[in-house]
């Protein structure tokens, strides 16, 4: 395909996650909605409240199948709002939709839904995942059938109150919009305190875990590791280091772990030889699109492979409304991903 294309302009949807289910593509993202929730760093304008499923027979030609609403807010007895980021995978002909959302004590988790079909609808269980916390789950099945589950998300997402940093380069608390020099991480468990990181310190990592039969967390989930060339941790000030929105795929035998940098806006890449890895950082694979938040999946389809993602251009830069677009992904001899430029010419 040519250039980029708009996969649904009916209504604003986001943060997609792509997968091919019985020989269909569908796309299963968040629902934005004009909630007139005011603007902040903590993502409280983003209230999204129940999800879709989108399917397609033909993507580059054909128009987005809507199967309507497949679960709902008011259907998660654990959670209160925020319908964030979300992923399926199919196990054993069952279908289960792994999402986040805020629960009534103010913390992000994710929880599990379950359908027959891929297009839903689906049934959400009654409690969250055991041990979960944080974000932007991506589901990956492995060639052996192995699940993993990569999440987290900072800022609003909260993946700072989780994890410490390396000794000697702890956490300084602070109060939002200080000018000190160094790194944001967002607002501490009791939301009136700042975190700030020294710019050297190694950046806080996203978490992978293995997943059980039941689709609960198999062991203690473990940190993505991402390095530069030289074999060391990208730092907490680089604008390349890890913010939320993780993907995996596989291509030629290696691990493409992909992610959003945030207050960047820059989609990344790293690669690695098993789904834990450590992964080398390798480049930008998208720069910035109008909007603040930048998202993705990556996908194969009918023999090419496709950049999912969206931005707020039909919302004029409003962004918690925000659409979806896809473009086709190109790669080099040596397996890197040429680089895609955010902004429409």
């Amino acid at each position: 395909m040519e250039g980029k294309k708009y996969l649904f302009p009916d209504d604003y949807m986001a943060d997609p996650a792509a997968h091919v289910f019985n020989g269909k593509l569908y796309i299963y993202p968040s629902h934005d909605w004009e909630a007139g929730a005011e603007e902040d760093d903590d993502g409280g304008h983003f209230q999204m409240k129940d999800y879709h499923a989108l399917s397609f027979d033909d993507l580059e030609n054909g128009k987005a199948t809507d199967h309507g609403v497949i679960f709902s807010v008011e259907q998660v007895p654990w959670a209160e709002k925020q319908l964030w980021d979300s992923d399926v995978v199919e196990k054993d002909g069952k279908y289960y939709y792994v999402f986040s959302a805020k629960g009534y004590d103010g913390v992000f988790r994710l929880g599990v839904a379950v359908a027959d079909k891929p297009e839903g609808p689906f049934t959400p269980r009654p409690f969250a995942i055991r041990g979960s916390f944080s974000i932007d789950p991506c589901v990956f099945k492995d060639d052996d059938g192995t699940i993993y589950t990569y999440f987290g998300g900072l800022w609003g997402g909260q993946l700072q109150w989780w994890q410490p940093l390396y000794h000697g380069f702890e956490t300084i608390p602070g109060k939002y919009g200080d000018k000190n020099g160094l790194i944001d991480l967002g607002p501490a468990p009791d939301r009136k305190t700042q975190l700030f990181a020294k710019p050297d310190a190694p950046a806080l990592p996203s978490w992978v875990v293995k997943m059980s039969d039941e689709m609960e967390f198999a062991e203690a989930p473990r940190c993505v590791l991402i390095l530069d060339k030289d074999g060391k941790p990208l730092k907490a000030g680089d604008p390349h280091r890890f913010f939320e929105a993780s993907w995996m795929h596989k291509y030629n035998g290696k691990y493409y772990f992909s992610y959003s940098t945030g207050d960047s806006h820059f989609l990344c890449y790293a690669i690695g030889d098993n789904p834990y890895g450590p992964f080398t950082y390798q480049g930008v694979l998208m720069t910035p699109v109008v909007g603040w938040t930048t998202h993705h999946a990556i996908a194969e389809f009918k023999g090419k492979w496709y950049l999912f993602h969206h931005d707020c251009v039909p919302s004029n830069d409003k962004t918690w409304l925000r659409s979806l677009k896809v473009c086709e992904l190109h790669y080099n001899a040596d397996g890197t991903i040429q680089q895609i430029e955010g902004l429409d010419k």
